[in-house]
């Protein structure tokens, strides 16, 4: 009667062995949690208003240098954050104007006519809102390159509170916290820009030239900390970037010609070709590297440069990999503000692995007393079913690459209850054929046959659940619905299919006439 027990057998022992390999050894397949190994976690509020700003002036100095570009001479001041003003559009040039002004910056803002030949451009306030957004989701996945460049194994990042500013981030297992603080919160803004004037030892004898006012064009940057080697002084350099940090495909550690450290970056196609017409146009005067408002090296262009180009100063070799880590991994569009730090030391991590593996095992020691009591020696089947399922559910995990977390042990017992409540619904569904005096073989085909379709619509229904737990849980939560999800996919195999089999293999040991069954 059961002449597929062979094939049965060899999978089960092919699943536990498959099983066995992806978990075993446990120290170097399970991937720990925040709260299993400790590390750190840190609450950070992005600055939405410097994104802001920034669009706004960026969008100010487009407008004027577009317009300049068609012959109209104009004067731009930023007004806020979300608005700048327009002013000496000749009355010749008006119209010109509008219909230039419409097609830049339509889009983001409402122009109102101050008469004069002065505008006022507000940005839309549906514009403001998804800039803040923007910002955010952007910092989000800067911030989620940085942290991978690094090394951190299974880190969380995400959104955080109500106020939609604030952003979670946790580094399980991370012990230099001062340097992951800073690559995280620097902003890393790259800029080549054309040197107008400097470098001069302060603004005064810099703008002596123009007067004592920065064009408006213009703008002074200084040169960075003052480090032998680094230059020094302040510089007139235009408002509008030549090259940006956007327009980088690669950066990376190098040396420079006396063998020091250096930064090395190639760009894309569309900033090579932007770099190729600046320096052809400029050659003979300085290029200044401008990193985060602070000029950090500068040369003179000899020849036309496309595709490549090489950041040098007194750095470190650790400064040049961050610095070619950030580059990489792009600029953050606002500042951060570190709102909380916690640190979550090893030993709490293996205070809570003892304390979860003691209570797994208490519970799985306490179900198993109960089924050997209530179902006598078919608790057995259960106790094994339900060890069959956690192995599987381990070895799951650590073939996928999924983290454990205290929510995920708890997962792992909750698990154990389910494992034992679908084998209460087979033993109880074979109690009741038993009582209708059918023979055992009948009694366990029948109860396991309609308990099947009960069993996976509870299954489904749960897995569902757990998806959505997934999707919109944080670090905790999805750890939590991670080991659920794997635990009822393998309650379905071992309580349907496991158990079954063990029933059958009993029962094949007994003559067809004779064969009982104690449930």
């Amino acid at each position: 009667m059961y002449k597929n027990l062979k094939w049965k057998f060899l999978l089960i022992l092919a699943v536990i062995a498959v099983a066995t390999v992806s978990f075993y050894p446990p120290a170097q397949k399970v991937r720990l949690g925040l709260d299993l190994q400790g590390g750190l976690q840190l609450i950070l509020r992005v600055q939405t208003d410097d994104a802001l700003k920034l669009e706004n002036q960026t969008s100010a100095e487009q407008l004027r240098a577009v317009a300049a570009d068609a012959g109209i001479t104009i004067t731009t001041a930023t007004d806020g954050l979300t608005a700048f003003t327009v002013q000496g559009v000749a009355p010749e040039k008006d119209a010109q104007f509008r219909t230039l002004a419409d097609t830049q910056v339509s889009q983001l803002y409402d122009r109102q006519s101050q008469g004069g030949g002065a505008y006022r451009f507000a940005m839309r306030p549906n514009m403001v809102v998804t800039t803040r957004a923007s910002a955010v989701t952007q910092a989000i996945q800067t911030i989620d390159r940085r942290i991978n460049e690094l090394g951190v194994a299974e880190s969380q990042i995400g959104e955080y509170g109500t106020t939609g500013d604030q952003i979670m981030i946790q580094l399980p297992g991370l012990r230099d916290v001062q340097r992951a603080k800073a690559l995280i919160g620097q902003t890393a803004l790259l800029e080549l820009k054309i040197i107008q004037a400097g470098s001069a030892p302060d603004e005064a004898t810099l703008l002596a030239p123009y007067d004592g006012k920065v064009p408006d064009d213009m703008e002074v940057v200084p040169g960075s900390s003052g480090k032998p080697g680094d230059p020094g002084g302040f510089f007139l350099v235009p408002k509008v970037a030549a090259i940006t940090g956007n327009d980088l495909r690669n950066a990376r550690p190098t040396q420079d010609e006396l063998n020091l450290p250096a930064v090395a970056f190639s760009l894309n196609s569309q900033g090579a070709a932007k770099f190729q017409k600046v320096t052809s146009e400029n050659i003979g005067r300085l290029l200044a590297i401008i990193l985060d408002g602070r000029v950090v090296s500068y040369a003179t262009i000899q020849t036309a440069i496309s595709a490549e180009g090489r950041i040098t100063g007194s750095f470190t070799q650790q400064e040049v990999q961050d610095l070619a880590l950030v580059l990489r991994s792009g600029a953050l569009p606002a500042s951060l503000d570190y709102l909380s730090e916690k640190v979550v030391g090893p030993t709490l991590g293996r205070d809570s692995i003892r304390a979860g593996i003691l209570a797994s095992i208490t519970g799985l020691a306490l179900v198993t007393v109960f089924m050997l009591v209530y179902y006598k020696l078919a608790g057995i089947n259960a106790f094994v079913s339900v060890g069959l399922n956690l192995v599987i559910l381990l070895g799951f995990m650590a073939y996928l690459g999924a983290v454990m977390t205290l929510p995920g042990i708890a997962g792992f017992i909750l698990t154990i209850g389910m494992g034992v409540d679908s084998n209460v619904l087979i033993f109880e569904r074979i109690r009741e054929e038993l009582a209708t005096k059918k023979g055992a073989r009948q009694s366990v085909a029948a109860g396991f046959d309609r308990v099947f379709v009960t069993i996976v619509d509870t299954h489904i229904a749960s897995l569902i659940a757990a998806a959505f737990l997934f999707q919109f849980g944080t670090g905790p939560i999805r750890g939590f619905a991670t080991t659920l999800f794997f635990g009822l996919v393998a309650n379905v195999f071992t309580a349907v299919f496991v158990s079954r089999t063990l029933f059958e293999f009993i029962l094949s040991r007994k003559p067809a006439g004779s064969a009982q069954l104690s449930v």
